[in-house]
């Protein structure tokens, strides 16, 4: 492998299939791309297919921007049947039967859209004593979880027919789809499991942006290289300041910026002669610090600005 992996930088919406795990989509994308450096944000099961951002290079700095984001999924749910995994993997526990019209169908799901309470799911990765709950549960073993509160932004019906229900889930980090489809059914009075899952849109990250594998196994490794998006496609809600020469040269050297009291406290994206070249934070009284800069830029900004003044 030693002189084949190069240096490569973007970000790439990836479809991922069913069927294979997010760690291992990120490994067959990064050989296609032959890239030195790669990693994902917000890892879907391998039951679960669709939008998977994988980062490259210098992204990788950036890649909690879009853990945190929003998620949007559309999910599809199995009604009348409960799961010992809450999804179609698991063994069937529990048949009830299925008496549910649209009335009573669109008053439960308004139930489920706002600030929700949900029990994580024993399989699922939150950690325990410092093992993940699903090893646990392997063992035949239960632990006590807290719930935790999560925002449904929106829930809508897409398709609801005999025992089965399309559902559009807009949500917040850290939503289980699993755990919302059996609260839907256990509210609707006859239980459900999740049978399908296809993340949607992450933030403002789109599916219908997204390249199959097929997409970019059929590709020249130029076309290809094009499908990368920029490295702040990451940092979609953090608000933009300028750097002038100065200011620039300062922070490429680490140091701190007095940008005045008025100036709005956080994180904020930072661009040099509408180039983006890093991650700041607005701290008290206007400080403005360096959190995570482009390694070129850091490198090369004294170099840059001494060239623009001559």
């Amino acid at each position: 492998m030693a002189g084949k992996w190069r240096s490569v930088n973007g970000v790439l919406l990836f479809d991922k299939p069913l069927g294979i795990s997010s760690n291992l989509a990120l490994q067959k994308v990064r050989r296609l791309f032959q890239a030195e450096k790669a990693g994902h944000t917000g890892t879907l099961d391998p039951l679960a297919s669709g939008l998977l951002p994988v980062c490259f290079g210098e992204a990788t700095k950036f890649s909690t921007g879009l853990l945190d984001a929003d998620k949007t999924y559309l999910a599809t749910i199995c009604l009348g049947k409960t799961t010992t995994t809450g999804d179609r993997e698991g063994e069937v526990v529990v048949e009830r039967p299925v008496d549910v019209d649209e009335e009573k169908l669109r008053a439960v799901i308004r139930q489920f859209t706002g600030e929700v309470e949900q029990l994580p799911p024993m399989h699922s990765a939150i950690k325990f004593q410092g093992k993940p709950l699903y090893e646990y549960i392997r063992k035949g073993e239960t632990v006590d979880r807290a719930s935790r509160q999560v925002l449904i932004h929106d829930l809508q019906v897409e398709r609801f027919s005999g025992n089965e229900l399309v559902v559009m889930v807009h949500c917040s980090k850290g939503t289980y789809v699993r755990t919302l489809a059996e609260d839907i059914g256990e509210a609707l009075g006859c239980g459900a499991h999740l049978s399908d899952l296809r993340r949607t849109a992450i933030a403002h990250c789109s599916l219908e942006q997204a390249y199959t594998w097929e997409d970019l196994e059929a590709m020249s490794p130029g076309v290809r290289d094009a499908c990368l998006l920029p490295v702040d496609v990451l940092l979609p809600a953090y608000p933009v300041y300028e750097l002038d020469d100065m200011q620039a040269k300062r922070l490429g050297q680490g140091q701190r910026l007095g940008l005045g009291a008025a100036v709005t406290q956080g994180p904020v994206r930072l661009y040099f002669c509408g180039e983006f070249v890093g991650l700041g934070e607005i701290g008290p009284g206007g400080r403005l610090a360096p959190v995570r800069m482009l390694s070129a830029f850091a490198r090369n900004a004294a170099n840059t600005i001494n060239d623009r003044s001559e």
